[in-house]
């Protein structure tokens, strides 16, 4: 365990020295040396090469904290984000004020988890997967970090989607494809020059969405509020719920990512402000987009241009361009860029997948980030392209499956700094230096039963195309993520308690039995 902590540490630090013995990266193993070369190349140029352990408080220097507003601004208010909110009417056939309501309700509410998780970061210096295992212990992590390498992954996918067919709208002669390429070269080169270059770019990348948005608005104001006259069918309660799920699932999967984007950040500021400025970032840009999304798409049946370039409800990049065509080539050019602006969604979900790789295992840990940014891309190009010939069942399926699994893993991770670490972040609740030992660390035990308990309690409540449980067939909608949160937290309350109280009693008897071998002892010398 020493020398594999030894060895991380090595990826740890902000550059590497090109001075440090190359031994220190396994001595032996020539595909080491290769990368550990080619890092001290990079890290001269002002790439990171960071690893996953800790960053030290005296490190964590940066004090621009308006950067968690603009970071999560910018990764919200995009077309992906914009796409969310179509659903409700492309997707559920839901009118335009019930979608509005739900997005509402659930934006306010959700975003404080996400916002929540985001403090972690600032205040203990370590990535999300990293600190999960003060939660679910040394093995148990390596679950939630290999379901979060999958749902990043499939985020990404979905961007690039998105990006591509946004492009390939501008111009007949183009397709999804050749914006795909674009849309993740692009956001490669984001990830790769890391964290500090990542914060750059998102506090700009918002700013051609919000310009976009504001002419469609201005464009599409007769259209849409022409639409609220038109009637709809009365929703069905199923179908309000299942809406609400894949927004929740939109919203709750950022846990999973937000403490990766403050580590660098000053813990000298109150969590409050921290949790403040994450959470504006999501609700202001979040309830923006989805609630233009839900309003295009559900006054695009009515208008022909739109319905036409919406290619009935799969293509969203269309839908965007139709309503931008009566500007002209000022229309072409804010399209492009909204396109090529989807990378602020996509950059930090390819960080955390590298950085959530190497938590899988001490092995994967001495590979260089920017290694698994480039397995991310080979994966990400062939499956975007493929995915993109079902876009809206591949989209509301990935959003919710991936809502499962966050839902628990978050009630989890927040019933621990709760109720166990009694929500404070000093080194005697959180050993910051343990986050390597599997001796140290907690067992994982009722975190893994926890989680299993959740996953078992979610699929009656389950409604996707390849399954529908039982409770769902009865007319409740897409209840899985609900369930699947409250079952996580309260059984890991219990769980977890069980366990404090049986090692705490173990321990009580260690030391009377400790104490009794010394009265023995002197008894026998005397």
């Amino acid at each position: 365990m020493a020398d594999r902590t030894a060895l991380q540490s090595s990826q740890g630090s902000t550059e590497v020295s090109a001075n440090e013995p190359e031994n220190n990266v396994q001595a032996g193993l020539l595909p080491l040396r290769w990368l550990y070369r080619a890092s001290t190349f990079l890290a001269h140029y002002g790439i990171e090469t960071h690893g996953i352990a800790p960053i030290p408080k005296e490190e964590r220097l940066e004090k621009r904290w308006y950067q968690m507003f603009f970071v999560w601004f910018s990764a919200n208010m995009n077309i992906l984000s914009f796409s969310t909110g179509t659903i409700g009417p492309a997707f559920f056939s839901l009118g335009v004020r019930d979608s509005i309501i739900i997005i509402v309700v659930v934006d306010l509410v959700v975003c404080l988890i996400p916002a929540f998780f985001a403090v972690f970061g600032p205040k203990l210096g370590t990535r999300a997967m990293v600190q999960s295992r003060f939660s679910w212990g040394y093995y148990g992590a390596i679950i939630p970090s290999v379901l979060n390498v999958f749902s990043l992954q499939g985020f990404l996918i979905l961007n690039c989607i998105i990006g591509g067919q946004t492009i390939a709208s501008v111009n007949s002669q183009l397709d999804d494809t050749l914006g795909i390429v674009i849309i993740s070269i692009i956001s490669l080169v984001v990830t790769f020059f890391g964290y500090r270059f990542l914060h750059w770019y998102e506090s700009v990348a918002w700013i051609p969405n919000v310009i976009a948005f504001i002419v469609m608005l201005a464009l599409g104001y007769p259209h849409l509020r022409a639409n609220q006259s038109v009637s709809v069918p009365a929703p069905k309660a199923s179908s309000l719920l299942s809406f609400g799920s894949a927004l929740a699932a939109s919203m709750l999967s950022w846990c999973t990512i937000t403490p990766d984007y403050g580590v660098y950040h000053s813990p000298d500021i109150s969590s409050f402000r921290i949790f403040l400025y994450t959470y504006l970032g999501f609700l202001t840009a979040g309830l923006t987009a989805h609630t233009m999304g839900a309003a295009f798409a559900a006054a695009a049946p009515n208008v022909p241009a739109w319905n036409a370039g919406f290619q009935d409800s799969s293509s969203v990049g269309g839908l965007v361009y139709s309503v931008l065509t009566p500007v002209g080539g000022f229309g072409k050019l804010l399209t492009v860029l909204v396109a090529l602006s989807v990378p602020s969604a996509c950059a930090p979900c390819m960080y955390t997948f590298s950085t959530s790789f190497m938590v899988i295992a001490g092995w994967f840990a001495l590979v260089p980030r920017w290694v698994y940014i480039l397995i991310s891309e080979g994966v990400l190009i062939p499956v975007a392209i493929i995915g993109a010939k079902t876009f809206y069942t591949t989209f509301v399926d990935i959003l919710d499956i991936i809502g499962y699994w966050s839902a628990a893993f978050a009630a989890i991770v927040l019933i621990e700094h709760v109720l166990f670490r009694r929500a404070s972040f000093t080194e005697d609740v959180y050993p910051i230096a343990t986050w390597d030992s599997a001796r140290l660390l907690p067992t994982g035990i009722p975190a893994i039963f926890a989680f299993c308990c959740a996953c078992g309690a979610l699929v009656p409540f389950m409604s996707q195309a390849w399954y529908v449980g039982p409770v769902a067939q009865d007319g409740s909608g897409d209840c899985g993520i609900y369930v699947g949160f409250v079952v996580g937290a309260l059984t890991y309350a219990v769980f977890r308690g069980v366990e404090c109280w049986y090692m705490k009693k173990r321990r009580i008897g260690g030391e009377h039995e400790e104490e009794e071998g010394v009265k023995e002892t002197k008894l026998m010398r005397t």
